[in-house]
């Protein structure tokens, strides 16, 4: 056989074996990035850098983090959404990114469905409805009782416009029929600070954030946002035991663009998942309040678009614009 029939055939199989094919039997072969859409410090950036090191020995090459904060989180997720498909780019995501910012914007710079590729879950962020003491409801149910004989007098604070501890409220007041109005803090630490301080009677909010007020008393734990109660809290019911249909989460992941090979999600999901579960990551995690999750693309992918489209269908609903 002649060196041009050789290769000819050479070529054939190339093309059969399909683009990018013998690029995922090496990877990775270089540096991976991974863009941490908040700044340094954030408990994205902390989980970002913890992930990235595990990848790092797993993987044989270096995953470096890369800050690339800005609109609440936007600027640096569209840089991953406009990289090349191959495995070298991938985003620490949140739900704000690919949930609830592009329908607060008039003109989202990608379409979080379209321009990913889910890899996976990473953690859950717990989210709890906490009331002043002094509050006449210890239960849901005694809230929407006492909401629903005081219309609206009552208000409850959250973290910003159109996040999930704002669309929790949102969603609380639809299933129970109840007039709660919202207070947008700039943060969860201010709106905990008016809590306490007497000024709101409800906050929704980050776990970690009044775990020490709750068990010193200060604070009164009403339910989790979780769909469940979480194990690791049993004495803390899940809103959803009186509201069934109530579930709102808060949760980071890793995704990258759209277009990843099968073969490349793959290698990324399976060092992913093998950091995030390493016990020092998960003690870590939990001590910031995240709850591991680690699961595959397909579940991922399904609770992303549930997620996308129930908080798109609450901002439409009422109104709801960005800060």
């Amino acid at each position: 056989m002649s060196p041009r029939m050789l290769f000819a055939l050479a070529c054939a199989a190339a093309v059969a074996a399909g683009p990018g094919s013998a690029g995922a039997q090496s990877y990775p072969a270089r540096p991976i990035r991974l863009i941490v859409p908040y700044g340094p410090g954030a408990s994205a950036d902390a989980m970002g850098r913890l992930v990235a090191q595990k990848m790092s020995e797993d993987l044989g090459q270096p995953v470096v983090v890369e800050n690339r904060a800005g609109a609440s989180g936007m600027i640096g997720a569209d840089v991953v959404a406009k990289s090349a498909p191959d495995g070298y780019t991938i985003l620490l995501a949140t739900d704000a990114t690919h949930g609830g910012n592009a329908h607060l914007m008039k003109a989202p710079p990608f379409h979080p469905l379209r321009d990913s590729t889910p890899i996976t879950m990473a953690a859950k962020n717990l989210l709890v409805l906490v009331a002043s003491p002094s509050l006449p409801a210890s239960s849901v149910r005694e809230l929407v009782d006492h909401a629903k004989r005081n219309p609206g007098k009552l208000a409850y604070g959250s973290s910003g416009n159109g996040s999930p501890h704002h669309l929790a409220g949102v969603l609380f007041n639809q299933l129970a029929g109840t007039d709660i109005a919202h207070v947008a803090y700039k943060g969860g630490a201010p709106a905990v600070t008016d809590l306490l301080g007497g000024t709101i009677p409800l906050v929704y909010a980050s776990y970690v954030t009044v775990a020490g007020q709750i068990r010193a008393g200060k604070l009164r734990a009403l339910g989790v946002t979780e769909k469940a109660r979480v194990p690791s809290l049993p004495a803390i019911p899940a809103i959803a035991e009186t509201l069934p249909e109530f579930e709102m989460q808060s949760w980071l992941a890793f995704v990258g663009p759209a277009g990843l090979s099968a073969p490349v999600l793959a290698r990324l999901h399976q060092s992913i998942a093998r950091g995030l579960t390493a016990p020092d990551v998960v003690a870590r995690l939990a001590d910031g309040g995240l709850i591991v999750v680690a699961n595959t693309p397909e579940q991922f992918a399904a609770q992303m678009k549930a997620d996308y489209e129930k908080r798109g269908q609450l901002i439409r609903q009422h109104n709801i614009t960005g800060d």
